[in-house]
């Protein structure tokens, strides 16, 4: 008799984002999908170019990077991806999926966003594509969600899960107006973000109004 064992396939969440900076609200959301789904790792994946945020400055794709790292340097299932870094043009997600489920097509995808940017999700390049390719973790960045609200329905045949997360009032625009006060941007950022932040001695500049 032959036995057959299953392997499972690993399954890696993504979350996306400008990260400028990351903080302490994309931890903790990170966290709370891997563990709430099981995941092998989650990977924050900087945007090498946010075709969404061309209204305003960005600081270096490069630069960045070296913040998300810093930011979950030591954190248990958490990692970062430099795809998007390393690709030139706009950054989209669509785009993302299909480099990494080439480079390993034996490991599924889960993509990471908040409820708001969800409803957003069809004004997304190929976003019917991406839904088909991925599953969808929706977090709720404004405060508690109830584990058992419906996921909204993204069309597409969808699969989306509800994840709750701890309300976390913290967001990057607010850690660049604090920056460019010279007022302290920890705890909501990790110390290392922090001291990249002093050394490239970003965000001095007060943004427009």
């Amino acid at each position: 008799m032959t036995w057959v064992t299953e392997v499972r396939r690993r399954r890696v969440g993504l979350l996306g984002g400008t990260f400028d900076p990351p903080h302490i609200g994309h931890v903790v959301a990170a966290m709370s999908v891997g563990e709430a789904l099981d995941l092998d790792e989650v990977w924050l994946v900087p945007a090498g170019d946010p075709w969404q945020k061309r209204d305003r400055r960005v600081t270096p794709a490069g630069v960045r990077l070296a913040l998300t790292e810093a930011a979950v340097d030591g954190v248990p299932g958490l990692g970062v991806s430099d795809v998007e870094v390393r690709r030139a043009g706009p950054s989209y997600t669509i785009d993302t999926v299909d480099q990494l489920r080439a480079d390993d097509p034996e490991r599924d995808l889960v993509l990471i966003m908040g409820r708001d940017a969800a409803a957003g999700l069809p004004t997304w390049e190929r976003h019917e594509e991406l839904v088909a390719a991925v599953e969808l973790a929706l977090v709720d960045r404004a405060g508690v969600m109830p584990a058992d609200r419906p996921a909204p329905d993204l069309g597409g045949g969808a699969r989306a899960h509800v994840v709750p997360m701890r309300r976390i009032d913290v967001s990057s625009t607010e850690l660049r107006h604090r920056a460019a006060a010279g007022l302290p941007l920890v705890p909501l950022v990790a110390p290392g973000v922090a001291a990249l932040v002093a050394r490239h001695g970003l965000y001095r500049d007060p943004e427009p109004v």
